[in-house]
């Protein structure tokens, strides 16, 4: 299957089966672009929505995915209700977002998740927050340390950061981090 999270690599899979098993409760694939990524969490277990800006992809998702729920959306606007989600993953969904729009999708993840409810982003990282053509639009390279000022803006705490250069590939990150409780 050409949008198979099997076809990702390893190291991606293990680390969302990880990031999974720790969130307890309703997820959204925030950028869930064909599926493959919330078909993976629905196989773990997991009760979760895909949610993606592109009609075609949420149209491939539902055909690939007949069981699990996918819709259109907005990324600085996932329509669920305050804190009513345990966990969001934006896997390479905000690459393409223009840096100063960054703050308003981080601040809207932070809305829909619960006390401690946890984020697990993923990236390109670079040497420094720049654009880069990419397929179809612009994307950007961001720093770990960037992007976790970002997340802390915005009512996370950030608990684990990777990155990895895949031989071939644009170098990788990924941050897990955990919604804040509003009493702190």
């Amino acid at each position: 299957m050409a949008f198979s999270a099997e076809w990702m690599p390893e190291l991606d899979r293990k680390l969302m089966s990880r990031w999974a098993g720790d969130v307890s409760g309703r997820m959204i694939d925030a950028g869930c672009g064909p599926g493959q990524w919330t078909d993976f969490l629905r196989g773990q277990g997991c009760d979760v929505e895909g949610v993606d800006l592109v009609p075609s992809f949420v149209e491939i998702a539902r055909s690939r995915c007949p069981g699990v729920p996918y819709r259109v959306g907005e990324l600085d606007q996932l329509g669920v209700a305050d804190r009513s989600v345990a966990g969001i993953l934006s896997w390479y969904s905000i690459i393409h977002t223009d840096p100063e729009n960054v703050p308003r999708i981080l601040d809207e993840f932070a809305r829909c998740l619960c006390d401690g409810g946890s984020l697990l982003l993923g990236m390109f990282e670079g040497t420094q927050v720049e654009p880069f053509p990419h397929a179809v639009t612009t994307a950007y390279f961001w720093t770990i340390e960037e992007m976790s000022q970002r997340l802390v803006e915005s009512g996370f705490q950030v608990e684990a950061t990777e990155s990895r250069v895949d031989p071939g590939r644009r170098p990788h990150a990924a941050i897990v981090a955990r919604r804040v409780r509003a009493d702190q």
